[in-house]
């Protein structure tokens, strides 16, 4: 019998860190846990991460040797940028000629302002980098570093182009011993100004992540574990931790990346909103044709070239506290059990409610004295939570996290209700739907702002609190809804199953064959300098012919995997359920009309008559789902067709007979692909030839014989 190769993630929080132990052939979890997170410690977070390291693995008696993938989430590159907490940094600035005259202001960002009162300091100096000397470049980094500087950013108009001179920058910083970036490093487009702002926001994080990532590095090596030790990404990829000293901007944000890479893993998810709602506060993303959707991100209301999820966070979760003012409840939130330091009244044993009153707080300094906690007989203190509304309201499921002591919290209550003049019931009911008003706000934005059919959305709820919130607004606004499996956890097991990732992006007009394949060649070097086996690596190429932008996006993982987390496939009848309701079509004219790989290619015919009859128009909808049920592609009016990749004839007429002529132009058809276990989108393409050298490129692997699935539409 062969030893058990497990999977670790570890997710460091605000509040607790934890961990989870995964069979790395069934992707079952084996072993979860959670610890205080060990702010105040010498060695920082680190410390916390050792500790639940060597307790998770001893508890299961699994050897360091046994682990083939560690990664952990963190979230401090994020709250070192809400607290301020960040190394000044030193601008070089360099151009020439005609140039020059705007890469004086366009690389000086000046101080960012990162959060109300916090700011990120910055020096600038300016170079001509015609004719630039070492003893230039040493004078202005030794007069940066006068002033304060302890990180250098060099920046340079054009330098996607051509890096040189930035290199030569940081390899002289660097033999100062400080800690030095160029532009191209973080980003290859073009934009001298949003460039230097994203590479200043890397920057002032190197060395503090530099420290995090040295300790916990030598903790796991120290553990004896041979895997190399990877980090979460914003995007929900990972990246080893050699990627993260150079770029650990890209951690920003990635706490909230993962709970939704988990979901994803065992929720079979559409469209769907995925929350996941802690103590303090609620995450929020969303989830179309199965996909996360990603955003540039911004800091301190200025854009980045940062692609990372599209999260957005409230002050509402399990925790949060009631306000009230002139005998009327007015807000929950945004004020946290935990931050008033008080428990919750749900999780009380029944024998301490004895005598509740209603008192009031301000739980930090300078809040209003408006927050509502239960005092009992003996000085017992306990809050009025969200948790305790959805609890005394039967909402939370049976053996869920956040299912609490009914009878405690009936009786905390009795007071609450009492001073507002309403049932118990009532005061409930009023807290829950003032929750659900606030989080319905972001959430009715993110369904316009995605375009999502309201009436095939799936509420899912993560996190600890997740049955606190998302079974009462479902049930209120009407959704469908589910809590995924191991909430709690979610952010955790999303870190130990999450694939390598790296986005490619240039700025380049009307791509050529021979742009497309060295983006195509970069990104595979860059994705295997990241951890990814060369084997595993997926790459897709996309041409944003608005902002003239080519991208490449890869994905891999750290070892060859072989299972797909699908058990079993789904059967035709229950897929075809599923289509219907996602392109909203009857049942009965609903049929499965291709196949190939893992792709099911659903149609439903519709014919309106039109001009007493005489006309008739056919339209078709169409729903492609994976084998495992969850729809990938939907769109009506549209045209298909199933060919092999031998039948080029086929498929160029087809693209004719879908491409719309006029005078001035062709108008080719947006196009997406479906072969093997691959899906490709070609809507970005603005002519035949680009679209057939693409697919070429990414189909030489195919045989003759191998079948496509081709989606065309205007």
């Amino acid at each position: 019998m062969g030893r058990t190769k497990v999977r670790v993630g570890i997710d460091v929080g605000g509040t607790f860190t934890d961990a989870a132990l995964i069979d790395n052939e069934t992707f079952k979890v084996i072993e979860k846990m959670k610890i205080p997170t060990t702010h105040h410690d010498p060695d920082g977070v680190a410390k916390g991460i050792v500790q639940i390291l060597e307790r998770i693995l001893n508890s299961r008696g699994i050897q360091p040797k046994d682990v083939t993938f560690i990664a952990h989430g963190t979230t401090q590159a994020t709250n070192a940028l809400l607290e301020g907490d960040v190394a000044r940094v030193g601008i070089i600035g360099m151009g020439s000629g005609i140039d020059g005259l705007s890469a004086r202001s366009e690389s000086n960002p000046g101080d960012i302002e990162l959060a109300p009162g916090k700011f990120l300091h910055t020096f600038h100096t300016y170079l001509d980098s015609k004719g630039m000397t070492d003893e230039q470049i040493n004078s202005a980094i030794d007069e940066l570093a006068a002033q304060g500087a302890e990180v250098i950013v060099a920046s340079e108009a054009y330098s996607v182009d051509d890096p040189t001179n930035e290199l030569r920058v940081v390899e002289l910083a660097n033999r100062k011993g400080l800690y030095a970036t160029g532009g191209h490093e973080i980003s290859q487009l073009y934009g001298l100004k949003t460039r230097t702002r994203t590479a200043v926001i890397n920057a002032s994080l190197i060395p503090k992540m530099m420290e995090t990532a040295n300790m916990t590095e030598k903790s796991v090596k120290d553990a004896n574990i041979q895997s190399q030790l990877m980090i979460m990404r914003c995007d929900g990829g990972v990246m080893s931790i050699d990627e993260v000293r150079k770029r650990p901007i890209l951690t920003m944000l990635s706490g909230l990346a993962a709970g939704v890479a988990g979901a994803l893993m065992y929720e079979k998810i559409s469209d769907g909103i995925f929350f996941e709602v802690g103590g303090t506060s609620v995450d929020i993303s969303v989830i179309k044709n199965g996909k996360v959707m990603i955003k540039n991100a911004e800091v301190g209301g200025h854009r980045t070239y940062l692609q990372s999820l599209d999260v957005r966070t409230l002050g509402i979760a399990g925790g949060s506290m009631i306000k009230i003012a002139g005998g009327k409840i007015t807000d929950v939130g945004p004020r946290s059990a935990h931050i008033a330091g008080k428990e919750y009244e749900a999780f009380a044993p029944t024998e301490n409610i004895v005598d509740p009153k209603v008192k009031f707080i301000s739980p930090r300094e300078g809040d209003p004295a408006e927050y509502v906690i239960c005092e009992c007989a003996g000085g017992k203190e306990y809050s009025y939570t969200l948790a305790g509304a959805a609890n005394i309201l039967n909402y939370i499921p049976e053996g869920d996290y956040a299912q609490g002591n009914t009878e405690a919290a009936l009786k905390a209550w009795n007071a609450l209700a009492d001073h507002v003049g309403l049932s118990i019931e009532e005061a409930a009911r009023q807290v829950m739907n003032i929750a659900i008003d606030k989080t319905m706000k972001t959430v009715n934005e993110m369904i316009a702002d995605y375009e999502l059919d309201r009436s095939f959305v799936t509420l899912v709820g993560g996190g600890g609190s997740g049955a606190v919130l998302i079974p009462a607004m479902a049930d209120r606004e009407g959704f469908k809804s589910q809590i995924a499996n191991n909430a709690p956890y979610v952010s955790t097991i999303g870190v130990a199953l999450a694939m390598v990732k790296e986005q490619l992006e240039r700025t380049v007009v009307n791509p050529t064959e021979e742009d497309i394949k060295r983006i195509r060649a970069d990104i595979i070097e860059r994705i295997v300098q990241s951890g990814a086996s060369e084997e595993t690596v997926e790459v897709s190429i996309e041409i944003d012919s608005q902002k003239n932008i080519l991208r490449a996006m890869a994905t891999g993982s750290t070892e060859l995997r072989s299972k797909d987390l699908a058990q079993e496939a789904m059967s035709v009848d229950d897929m075809k359920a599923i289509a219907a309701s996602s392109i909203d079509q009857p049942l009965e004219s609903t049929v499965l009309a291709a196949q190939t790989g893992r792709w099911n290619l659903f149609v439903s015919e519709n014919v309106k008559k039109s001009f007493f009859g005489l006309l008739k128009k056919k339209s078709s909808s169409v729903s492609v789902l994976d084998r495992e049920g969850v729809v990938r592609f939907k769109k009506s009016n549209v045209h298909y067709t199933k060919l092999s990749k031998s039948a080029q004839e086929a498929l160029s007429s087809f693209l004719d007979d879908n491409t719309i002529y006029s005078d001035a132009n062709a108008t080719i058809p947006k196009v997406f692909v479906f072969y093997k276990e691959k899906m490709l989108d070609l809507t970005g393409m603005q002519t035949k030839e680009q679209l057939l050298s693409i697919l070429e490129i990414e189909t030489e692997m195919l045989k003759p014989e191998d079948e496509m699935l081709v989606i065309a539409y205007q």
